[in-house]
């Protein structure tokens, strides 16, 4: 005999989990400030209120592109949604913020994917998780063509020290992993739970080719804004670099940073590493650089998350069509 739990009951722990999503993320981002092991809290307080960043005329440009940066991803979560679902733009935004939040703490936002699709019926899940893969899948390969042409102008104008050898090595096992891959996705009829390896490469492949590449396009742009937001905070803190001097530092760096396998917890960190090792070939401070990648983090991920919160809060569960 099965118990069933009383609706009220069920209502309370759904009402728990919610608020549970909240706190963490809150604590999350407190302990990432407080506890930064790289950028000392008062350390980045008392240099920000030494520059020009906290002016007016600075706040409002730099929300004005976190604004558009998140605007072309919501755009872009709506255009890649339509072929299943027409949602409108609320829809989208709400989604969009309410998973960063919930996914905010997870290793490599890997929640985003739940998160998201809970805000589907149960026969829309599936393909919900599959459209956020190739929108991520989109946005990764936007960030490796900028990154590729980025690194090759910045190494062939500074002297990295690179080990050719192992490089050679990690791109030939790569290679071999994503070979392997390509090869048990077309010739056999795996599952991962419960998904066809088949039905996965027939969906992807017949995805709306004109929605795709829409979707690209908007990758692009926010690309595009992100990093100029970058060089704007560069400009803010005082350093003096030509913009298409900063843009082959920014682009290897995002690069280097998304290639080397992390958890998200140690995102803000990993990317601080690569940025010093960067930017010490032009001679930059670590802690300008800090700052910005701090400032960054605060910019698109932490003030998005808060207002995503809400949604979190407010978020019912959709009832499944009997």
């Amino acid at each position: 005999m099965t118990y069933m739990l009383p609706y009220k009951t069920k209502q309370f722990f759904f009402e728990l989990i919610k608020l549970s999503i909240v706190i963490g993320a809150f604590y999350f981002i407190y302990q990432k400030l407080i506890n930064n092991p790289e950028l000392d809290f008062h350390d980045f307080i008392g240099f920000l209120s030494k520059k020009d960043i906290l002016s007016l005329k600075s706040i409002l440009s730099l929300l004005f592109l976190t604004f558009f940066n998140w605007f072309f991803e919501i755009i872009k979560w709506q255009t890649l949604v339509s072929p299943i679902k027409k949602i409108s733009f609320k829809n989208a935004f709400e989604q969009s913020l309410g998973s960063l939040t919930a996914s905010l703490f997870t290793p490599n936002r890997i929640g985003e994917y739940g998160a998201k699709a809970i805000y589907y019926t149960s026969n829309y899940r599936k393909r919900i998780l599959l459209i956020n893969l190739l929108g991520n899948i989109l946005q990764m390969f936007t960030t490796t063509v900028f990154g590729v042409i980025g690194f090759c102008f910045f190494t062939a104008k500074h002297q990295v020290n690179i080990d050719y050898y192992k490089f050679a090595q990690y791109l030939l096992i790569g290679l071999l992993i994503i070979a392997l891959i390509v090869f048990i996705v077309l010739k056999t009829k795996l599952t991962i739970k419960g998904y066809s390896l088949e039905k996965i490469k027939h969906f992807i492949l017949g995805f709306p080719k004109k929605t795709m590449g829409f979707a690209l396009f908007l990758s692009m742009l926010r690309y595009m804004i992100f990093s100029f937001q970058f060089y704007l905070l560069l400009q803010l803190f005082g350093t003096e670099i030509s913009y298409f001097n900063a843009m082959t530092v920014i682009t290897s760096m995002y690069l280097l940073a998304s290639i080397i396998p992390s958890i998200f917890i140690f995102d803000v960190v990993i990317k601080g590493s690569v940025a010093i090792y960067l930017f010490g070939f032009i001679g930059f401070s670590e802690i300008t650089i800090l700052s910005t990648i701090a400032m960054m983090w605060l910019l698109n991920f932490v003030l998005p998350s808060m207002i995503g919160s809400y949604f979190v809060i407010n978020f019912n569960l959709p009832k499944d069509p009997h």
